[in-house]
């Protein structure tokens, strides 16, 4: 009885192991098809406004309003990098302070400033890419010396259009 009772128990293990390896294989299959860094080239960016509110019982020193929606093109480097106008609000001149964009995840921490205002506005942009594009939202909080100050969201999708233009090919005559 001792016997078929280890025979009993050796075949669920087995049985179960080849369960878990099927799993384990589609998940390492998944992380496979998910590129080491974002593919560089164009991409066109669409982002609405979710979510804007005041910090400081003023007017929001913004253009943007609740719902609004926005189509942004700009490039990200061939070493993966995206260009600040990709997950900034426009005409603010941005630069990334800190990022993370590996293995499918991304995180980037940028610092602006806008014409017109003394102080900063902070995007901060959590999400996922893919061979694709990606996708996530961007959290911005402002910090101006004069009111205006505001929370702003924006969820955003990404897809790559393919490469960037050649430097000066839009200043080439035709």
């Amino acid at each position: 009885m001792g016997i078929s009772k280890l025979v009993c128990v050796s075949g669920l293990a087995l049985a179960l192991a080849a369960c878990g390896g099927e799993k384990k294989d589609e998940a390492t299959a998944a992380a496979a098809a998910v590129p080491a860094k974002l593919a560089g080239g164009l991409y066109e960016v669409n982002a609405e406004v979710t979510q804007l509110a005041s910090t400081d019982n003023a007017t929001p020193a913004t253009k943007l309003k609740q719902g609004d929606k926005q189509v942004v093109k700009a490039c990200v480097s061939a070493e993966g990098q995206p260009d600040p106008a990709l997950l900034g609000e426009e005409g603010d001149k941005c630069e990334i302070k800190n990022s993370y964009i590996r293995n499918g995840r991304m995180s980037a921490q940028m610092s602006c400033t806008r014409e017109g205002q003394t102080g900063y506005a902070m995007p901060a942009m959590m999400g996922s890419y893919s061979a694709d594009g990606f996708e996530g939202e961007i959290n911005t909080l402002t910090y101006f010396v004069e009111k205006g100050d505001y929370r702003l969201t924006r969820k955003v999708t990404a897809k790559r259009l393919g490469d960037c233009p050649a430097e000066g090919a839009a200043k080439a005559p035709a």
